[in-house]
């Protein structure tokens, strides 16, 4: 199942619901079984798994088995995934905090008091885990930190980085080398696509038209990102635009229809279908759901 030389084979661009004025966001749920994708965000993320003893765990080039707490810091823009091949008997639970790259500007983090968090937010682009004993010391902060509202949420998450800046107990998973690859595997013309496909989801692109964007024929541009995501590009277009959806369903009070209408979607049965393939469930009680489960500062 975890083949090593297939990894990167397919790696989801994920479009995350945290929109540009919310901080950050926590969501925490349990559950038997870990098989979203290997994937990628902007945001910079937490994740705090409690009972998950032998869960595959991906990060970056490297491949572990977790212990029964996990502790993770993830970078922007480095795959990683959490996975099983069969169902837990007991509820897992995961917590997962996300939050943008910038949150905390450079100059802010030139600061002595903070310079020990720039340094950890460096070692992210690695991923970080904590080991054992630090992860369970911190989890009842993490887990807490779904209880605050407000500048006092903040708050904790600025505490909690910092107390984390100041652990020695943790190791970087991924090899040094292997982002400034991702770097040059993500070449600036798949990025102009992609950067295409996220400012114009909405109206409806076709194959010529991006591969004009990317200045190749139709056909070596279906190769070309088939190649470099693992999908294609109807797939990729697909995936921006379901993410697009999620955010506005938990940040608006539009109607599904109209969500789906504006995120490029002209055919409601085929939206329901798509969606709930994707995420395992209709987009009402996804909005329902989610909003119970997620909570953001």
């Amino acid at each position: 199942m975890f083949n090593e030389n297939n990894m990167f084979k397919k790696v989801m661009r994920e479009i995350t619901p945290l929109a540009s004025h919310d901080c950050f966001s926590i969501y925490s749920r349990k559950k038997k079984q870990f098989t979203f994708p290997l994937h990628t965000h902007e945001e910079m993320e937490l994740n705090l798994i409690v009972g998950g003893k032998g869960i595959q765990r991906i990060v970056g080039d490297h491949i572990g088995e977790i212990a029964n707490v996990e502790l993770v810091l993830v970078g922007p823009n480095l795959p990683h995934g959490w996975f099983t091949e069969s169902d837990f008997a007991e509820d897992v639970l995961e917590v997962t905090i996300q939050f943008d790259k910038d949150l905390f500007s450079q100059g802010f983090l030139e600061k002595d008091q903070l310079r020990s968090i720039k340094m950890l937010f460096e070692q992210a682009k690695r991923g970080i885990l904590f080991d054992a004993q630090t992860a369970q010391m911190f989890s009842e902060q993490v887990i807490a930190l779904e209880k605050k509202n407000g500048f006092d949420a903040f708050l904790h998450l600025l505490s909690l980085l910092h107390d984390l800046s100041l652990s020695r107990n943790c190791q970087l998973l991924s090899d040094p080398s292997f982002m400034k690859e991702i770097v040059s595997y993500d070449s600036r013309r798949l990025e102009r696509t992609f950067e295409y496909m996220n400012k114009n989801f909405g109206n409806p692109i076709s194959l010529a038209e991006i591969a004009q964007v990317a200045n190749m024929s139709e056909a070596s541009f279906s190769r070309f990102i088939k190649a470099h995501t693992g999908y294609t590009f109807t797939e990729n277009l697909t995936e921006i635009r379901l993410g697009h959806v999620t955010r506005m369903l938990i940040s608006t009070q539009q109607t599904i229809s109209e969500i789906a209408y504006k995120c490029g979607f002209n055919n409601m049965a085929n939206f329901n279908k798509l969606f709930k393939r994707r995420k395992g469930c209709t987009p009402k009680e996804f909005k329902i759901n989610f909003n119970k489960k997620r909570m953001f500062v």
